[in-house]
């Protein structure tokens, strides 16, 4: 027996989610500290959004293609470089960078002071990498291009290997 829904009448408004400064899910990726605003419980799945601090003189993962969501990245401070292909972008405060999927890319902070980004994340599975990453390297261990590209490729994600 199947239940039917009814959906000619009034429906509950979606709850309001507001996540203020210090909350959050904190992840820490190495000199990477992620602040998770929104990790898709709010949104239906189709949207997550982190709040990412990287060091001075942060490596970013190696570059990578995703299969299946978007990634973006607003610079909030500091300067992020993005390597897109063999396209290299200093992205200084107030830059978005949109990578639709398929699209070779990393990012890094060469610089010596630290800088702020806002990722985007549609849909949002691709925040279970981080946390997963993260438990791959309790214990203090770096960040390894093989423990990160391990991890990636449980989320439809894949080493840009014709670039490196």
């Amino acid at each position: 027996m199947t239940e039917e829904v009814n959906t000619s009448g009034p429906q509950p408004a979606p709850a309001v989610s507001v996540t203020g400064p210090g909350e959050g899910e904190t992840i820490v990726l190495g000199s990477t500290r992620m602040r998770v605003l929104e990790d898709g419980s709010h949104t239906g799945h189709r949207l997550a959004i982190a709040e990412s601090v990287l060091a001075p003189h942060t490596q970013g993962p190696p570059q990578h293609r995703h299969g299946r969501h978007d990634e973006g990245f607003y610079v909030l401070s500091g300067t992020v470089r993005f390597t897109v292909g063999a396209e290299v972008h200093d992205a200084t405060p107030g830059t978005l960078v949109m990578v639709p999927p398929g699209v070779p890319h990393t990012f890094a902070n060469p610089t010596d002071r630290p800088a702020v980004m806002l990722s985007t994340f549609t849909p949002d599975f691709y925040v279970q990498y981080f946390r997963d990453l993260e438990a791959a390297l309790a214990g203090g261990l770096p960040p390894t291009p093989e423990i990160t590209l391990d991890r990636m490729s449980r989320y439809a994600t894949e080493p840009a290997a014709d670039l490196t």
